[in-house]
């Protein structure tokens, strides 16, 4: 996102809680800063992505010391409503604008510029940052009120999710009742529920490798949060729970670094 943003003609300062992942986009004309706080006082508008809610927060919390009147934050991390909405008030209780901003899509996505934009807050920072998020993707939507973004972003990772633990068990279930892989790969692709991702995914899932394009672990905190609100609505997600469970056990068995796909794994795994 940040090579892109710098491919366009941007000035570009970057902060990272790993240092070392800097080192690239300093060579490619970024500078970097030593701290968020002096990221984002170098910077018009902020755009931070963390792993999860924990850690929006707390850089949130850090990065506030160098917001200011008319600076923009835009946290494009995927998090649950209510860290969606603490970070809001930390921004704008320094003065700043907040935006949240989290995307649909992984590596590749992010590498070509067409990521999804799912966001929720002050439109007229929506629209300041318009041109930096068609840089950065091929859409963006403004759903309205803080925590619509996350709550958008949590559904369709659900979703996604669900699906993915279906494709494991349909891929499983062909091999142990004698059905040829190819054969199952090239009916799905030709069916109503034929998918981009499964096209994508299959193929690699039946040969037991899993390229790392959106980390395992990072699929499970977004099931757990959906089933975390759909709690608090009084909802039961009888699916997303059971597809939870199989991306937990595939955790347990090591694969929480791999893709997302991994989950397959867990059906190798006994209970």
């Amino acid at each position: 996102m940040a090579r892109n943003l710098l491919k366009a003609g941007y000035s570009v300062t970057v902060w990272n809680r790993s240092p070392e992942k800097c080192k690239e986009l300093e060579q490619e004309g970024a500078s970097v800063a030593s701290s968020s706080a002096d990221c984002v006082a170098a910077s018009d508008i902020t755009i931070a992505m963390l792993s999860d809610p924990p850690a929006a927060l707390a850089v949130a919390k850090d990065a506030a010391k160098g917001l200011s009147q008319g600076k923009g934050y835009v946290d494009a991390s995927t998090v649950d409503a209510q860290t969606a909405q603490q970070i809001s008030q930390i921004v704008t209780e320094a003065g700043a604008s907040y935006l949240e901003a989290p995307v649909s899509g992984s590596k590749a996505p992010a590498e070509q510029g067409t990521l999804i934009f799912l966001c929720g807050g002050e439109e007229a920072l929506f629209e300041r940052s318009a041109a930096l998020l068609d840089v950065m993707g091929k859409a963006k939507l403004f759903l309205g009120k803080v925590g619509n973004g996350a709550n958008m972003k949590l559904v369709v990772n659900m979703i996604m999710g669900s699906f993915m633990a279906a494709s494991a068990e349909g891929l499983e279930l062909a091999k142990g009742v004698g059905l040829k892989d190819e054969d199952l790969i090239e009916v799905v692709n030709m069916a109503a529920i034929a998918t981009p991702m499964f096209k994508l995914k299959a193929p690699s899932m039946v040969q037991g490798k899993y390229p790392t394009a959106f980390p395992l672990k990072h699929q499970q905190k977004d099931m757990r949060l959906a089933l975390e609100a759909a709690g608090e609505g009084g909802m039961t997600l009888p699916v997303a729970a059971a597809a939870n469970d199989m991306y937990v056990k595939a955790m347990e068995g090591g694969h929480s670094d791999a893709d997302f796909s991994a989950v397959k794994e867990s059906l190798a795994l006994k209970a």
